[in-house]
């Protein structure tokens, strides 16, 4: 019976060490991100996924948010097309022709 909750601790033990350590590892990796006091998520120059349209089985349209413009793009398994770009206050009536 000694036995077994001697085994018992030392798996809490190593479990609680290894949790400890991963928790440790992450923060340290976001500290590094986060370097220069910007951090990725909040960087306006990042790349904001909008929403995506299938219109074939294996063909996209897909909207992106960058740099302060909307990015309309055609995507096929051969590649990637630009459609349209607008800036990113525009109403939808303004890009009406």
């Amino acid at each position: 019976m000694q036995d077994l909750m001697l085994n018992l601790a030392s798996t809490v033990v190593a479990l609680a060490f290894v949790l400890l350590l991963a928790w440790v590892l992450i923060r340290g990796w976001r500290r590094l991100q986060t370097l220069g006091g910007r951090s990725p998520a909040n960087d306006g120059d990042a790349l904001r996924f909008v929403r995506a349209l299938p219109v074939g089985a294996r063909e996209r349209v897909v909207l992106l948010d960058h740099a302060g413009e909307r990015w309309m793009l055609g995507v096929t398994a051969g590649g990637i097309s630009l459609l349209a770009r607008w800036p990113q206050g525009e109403t939808a009536a303004e890009r009406q022709p």
